[in-house]
């Protein structure tokens, strides 16, 4: 979090994302829609967004945004939780990258991956800023995975 308060920080963490995902998709396959999860997939999702001149799209807990919305329970280390997204928010052939700051076991982010397909979304990946390999989270994704930086730690 301290990352955020520098705004030098937080401009050079925009920009490696917008490397990672230029060298990862290639041109002529840029996101329709940035996907971020809830908490901490929104503090950097949106401005990434706009830097690649696409739209924003949260996914948040269950029972957080208004108006009609897709859920789907996931297992989490210490138990189950739910993501929601608002069906319109992702139009049919939109392609879509899911966005967080760290992979561990990898359910929150196949959670995010199962709304974007049920709302119709061409999902292109998901990207983070540190995978923690040793849980194998990447493992759970049907989507090629994209990472900033590693750690063997849990």
């Amino acid at each position: 979090m301290p990352l955020f308060a520098s705004p030098a920080l937080h401009a050079d963490l925009v920009r490696a994302y917008e490397l990672q995902i230029a060298e990862s998709l290639g041109t002529g396959n840029a996101p329709d829609i940035i996907v971020g999860l809830d908490a901490r997939g929104f503090l950097f999702g949106p401005t990434l967004a706009l830097r690649l001149g696409a739209g924003f799209v949260p996914v948040r807990k269950e029972g957080k945004l208004p108006g009609k919305v897709e859920t789907v329970t996931y297992q989490k280390e210490y138990g189950k939780d739910s993501f929601s997204m608002q069906t319109d928010s992702i139009q049919p052939g939109q392609r879509v990258l899911v966005v967080d700051d760290l992979i561990a076991t990898g359910g929150s982010a196949a959670a995010a991956g199962t709304l974007v397909r049920r709302c119709g979304g061409d999902l292109l990946g998901y990207i983070f800023i540190i995978e923690l390999t040793s849980l194998r989270g990447r493992d759970r994704l049907d989507a090629p995975v994209y990472t900033l930086l590693e750690s063997q730690e849990s």
